[in-house]
């Protein structure tokens, strides 16, 4: 993951750009996925990655290519592979949630799927999408801009890919079957990792990430958020970011001392190299605002000057960086980023009349153990839900399901889309335990429907905030505020204007969050809560899109050469 030096690209009328989609090129890559041994915090573990690596391979291509990466597991257990943010026209046969587009590719196969690129441009990323396999299964995936296509502004010298990340010293595996039988929160994580890096914090001589740069030179970062169950703060001692771009789309330039990036999500950040010559400390550290346990210790990397001499001689506990429960300044930043009228971005269609309109609270909660292990620690175990529904994951994918017709019992069409009931959502709920239970009930939308959907945070459970992410799809950021979300008053502070176009979205603690978007991708749609620990306890749901009226509106069939197969199935 070292710098990649970029070369000055003419500007060209967007009519050249439309041509440089027709000739896209097509891209293969082969990931072998098996388990590798890693030396951290005093601790060698065998962890499964990617080619050895971790974080995994980057992908780089060009905006519009399609790329074929064939996966071969060569690991134990059987895994998904997820491209987050890669909306996959009529393609969710290759978009990778486990059970729901797609059987696990089992031990000692392979499968090859078929990216497929539309409008998304810089940086995204894939990771595994199997319990908790994406923790060390993850790497970079950039989208350059096509040929004759260059970026909305003046073209860095070089760019660095960083990854945010987090470092388990037990094996993901076993934490998870362990949380699964007493009903116990995972606890958070042993540390943190820049591209695999602890830095200088931890008392192991852990390597530090360090990137070297040349003074006066402006530099491209692409700053992904890798970790587990952690928003982030993220800043670069005395340099300012000048935030570019978020998932894939860009926006309007602001510089800021720091940036708050959510599970999921992806950033790109220009550096001016414009300090006295010498060493920066690069740090990141969680934003935490709910009940839960947080591991808030400061991780560190180094910006470098070339010819630089000496030692560090900050200390990086003193590097400009917002509290870890500082909520004004998370959503001070999530409120300053607004989309931009240039050529290089899709253009703005915001849904001004909305056909499907759908209101989720998401919770987290409790119910009573029925296991000996579980009982043997508490009487109840942690679940999280969407409307008092706990997604519980079928053994047989739902997309083969829907798709087939001949397959039932797989999942209903009737996840509610409001809440079964109403109550002050961002009070003191402390005596209320709602009423919530499983199943795998999906919400269905016509092709073509304009859908707004209205996320409220609740104070059930641990309360806190929230990144939510949505395949098949990037959708506008049209609303936010705090309190319960009124239907009548609140829409009237929209901005339908130069709303921020993403794919996963930060719901503030005791607030809510609106999106719009056409339904204009058929298939079936994970949608999901990114905080691993929420997702595994039941915070998700599927949007199932109705075909339209077209072969060009409909789901592509399946590959010819078949799909992973359920075991048992």
């Amino acid at each position: 993951m070292g710098l990649s030096k970029l070369g000055a690209v003419p500007w060209l009328l967007w009519m050249l750009f439309l041509c440089s989609l027709c000739m896209a090129d097509v891209h293969y890559y082969d990931f072998f996925v098996r388990e590798s041994n890693f030396t951290k915090l005093c601790n060698t573990k065998p962890m499964l990655v990617v080619n050895d690596s971790y974080p995994g391979p980057e992908i780089r291509v060009r905006r519009g290519d399609t790329v074929f990466v064939n996966v071969h597991n060569q690991g134990s257990y059987g895994f998904t592979i997820h491209w987050h943010g890669v909306k996959q026209p009529r393609n969710p046969w290759s978009d990778g949630p486990e059970f729901v587009t797609q059987c696990p590719i089992q031990p000692g196969t392979n499968f090859t799927y078929e990216v497929i690129l539309s409008d998304e441009i810089g940086t995204l990323w894939w990771h595994a999408h199997s319990d908790w396999t994406r923790g060390s299964v993850h790497g970079a995936f950039i989208i350059l801009p096509a040929e004759h296509e260059t970026y909305p502004f003046h073209p860095p010298h070089a760019e660095q890919t960083i990854i945010l990340e987090s470092w388990y010293n037990g094996d993901y595996l076993q934490l998870l079957r362990d949380s699964n039988l007493t009903g116990l929160a995972i606890p958070p994580p042993d540390a943190y990792a820049f591209n695999g890096h602890l830095g200088d914090t931890t008392n192991c001589n852990d390597s530090i990430f360090r990137m070297d740069v040349n003074h006066r030179e402006t530099y491209l970062l692409r700053i992904i958020n890798a970790a587990m169950n952690e928003e982030k703060f993220f800043s670069i001692e005395n340099h300012t970011l000048i935030v570019v771009a978020q998932d894939a789309s860009y926006v309007q330039r602001f510089a800021t001392d720091y940036i708050m990036i959510t599970p999921g999500q992806t950033m790109d950040v220009l550096v001016h190299a414009n300090q006295n010559i010498g060493q920066y400390y690069m740090v990141m550290r969680n934003f935490h605002d709910s009940a839960a346990g947080s591991n808030n210790n400061i991780t560190t990397g180094v910006f470098r000057y070339k010819n630089s001499l000496g030692r560090l001689d900050t200390n990086a506990s003193l590097v400009k960086l917002p509290l870890p429960d500082d909520s004004d300044a998370a959503n001070d930043f999530v409120g300053r980023i607004r989309n931009t009228r240039v050529k290089q971005n899709p253009s703005l269609k915001v849904p001004r009349h909305v056909d499907r309109r759908v209101y989720i609270a998401i919770s987290t909660s409790s119910i009573n153990c029925t296991n000996p292990e579980c009982l043997a620690v508490s009487p109840t175990r942690f679940v999280a839900a969407m409307n008092d529904v706990i997604f519980r994951a079928p053994r047989t994918d739902i997309l083969q399901a829907y798709y087939n017709r001949s397959i039932n019992g797989v999942f209903t069409k009737d996840f509610p889309l409001e809440p079964p009931e109403f109550y002050n959502f961002t009070g003191q709920l402390g005596g209320i335990n709602p009423n919530v239970g499983m199943g795998t009930r999906a919400a269905i939308l016509n092709y073509g429907e304009a859908v707004e959907i209205v996320f409220q945070a609740t104070q059930f459970g641990a309360g806190g905030s929230h990144p939510l992410h949505l395949h098949g799809f990037s959708f506008y950021r049209v609303g936010s505020g705090s309190g319960n979300f009124n239907n009548v008053t609140d829409p009237k502070s929209y901005n339908l204007v130069d709303p921020p176009l993403i794919n996963t979205v930060h719901v503030p603690a005791r607030g809510w969050v609106a999106l719009r978007f056409f339904a204009n991708n058929p298939g079936v749609w994970f949608m999901h809560c990114h905080f691993e620990r929420h997702s595994t306890w039941g915070m998700d749901t599927v949007f199932i899109v109705r075909n339209g009226a077209a072969t060009e509106t409909s789901v592509r069939p399946p590959p010819a050469s078949g799909m992973p197969v359920c075991s048992g199935a």
